[in-house]
């Protein structure tokens, strides 16, 4: 038996989704607003999409204050949750915000106990980061990646917590920023980053004929493999729709390439 079939015990079931932060709809115009014009309500439906996820890990991206109190007052019994407390907090510049608590927090949700082995901002963009969490021998790591030319030492950052951190299989959960190809050849080998199936509703909609992919969100594996990815249209509850996927025993890939190191972006994507 492989030592990733041994870890996971042969199938785990994964998710992630930006639930987009108020302050960063209000500054940068979302059409989540026209829909949502009240973050209450957003909040609550938020939470019970989240509430509602059967996958067993669930990273989440762009969670205000008020957001992860509903969250942690909905989790069922059983569910721990590890969250990553940016030092940024957004700060309203166009209208007054709708939010109580302006901090934003990168969150993994995850059945079962965890151990948090590594939780850090980019150097360079303080209002992105990872959180890494070994559970029952699997590292699980939740991302927010910058975009633009921090992207690349952002990536290779995540290449070298794998290599550092983990003892086994690893899969990687987050908004990237950047298309599948982009996203597999800049964390270096031995990673993989599970296929959408053609026609997929986007993971980032935007205007049609706009430059940057609509497929920015991804779950990325080390030493597994992956199957059944797919996205679920939320109908713009956020600006992403959430990506679920299942990971199974794979190759061991051997040691991952930490690769080169540089970062930068302060656009919330």
């Amino acid at each position: 038996m492989s030592p990733a079939a041994r870890t996971i015990g042969g199938m785990l079931t994964v998710a992630t989704w930006n639930v987009l932060h108020r302050v960063h709809a209000e500054n940068w115009s979302s059409d989540v607003l026209d829909r949502w014009p009240e973050e209450a309500p957003r909040i609550a439906a938020v939470t019970a999409r989240v509430a509602a996820l059967t996958e067993r890990v669930v990273a989440l991206q762009e969670v205000s204050g008020d957001q992860l109190a509903s969250i942690r007052a909905a989790l069922p019994a059983g569910r721990s949750i590890h969250t990553l407390d940016y030092p940024r907090i957004p700060t309203p510049r166009r209208i007054p915000t709708l939010l109580a608590d302006r901090s934003e927090h990168l969150v993994l949700l995850v059945d079962g106990p965890g151990e948090v082995v590594a939780a850090e901002a980019f150097a360079e963009d303080r209002g992105k980061g990872l959180l890494a969490v070994r559970t029952a021998g699997l590292l699980v790591v939740a991302t927010h990646v910058s975009t633009g030319p921090r992207r690349p030492g952002q990536l290779a950052r995540l290449a070298e917590v794998v290599a550092a951190t983990a003892d086994g299989p690893a899969v990687l959960l987050g908004d990237f920023n950047a298309d599948r190809t982009t996203v597999a050849a800049e964390l270096g080998p031995g990673f993989a980053v599970a296929e959408l199936p053609p026609g997929a509703p986007p993971t980032r909609p935007r205007e049609t004929g706009a430059e940057k992919s609509q497929w920015i969100d991804h779950v990325v594996v080390h030493g597994l493999d992956s199957r059944g990815a797919v996205v679920e249209d939320v109908a713009g509850l956020s600006d992403h729709n959430p990506v679920r996927a299942e990971v199974v025993p794979g190759a061991d890939p051997g040691p991952a390439d930490p690769g080169p190191a540089e970062r930068n972006d302060t656009s919330p994507m």
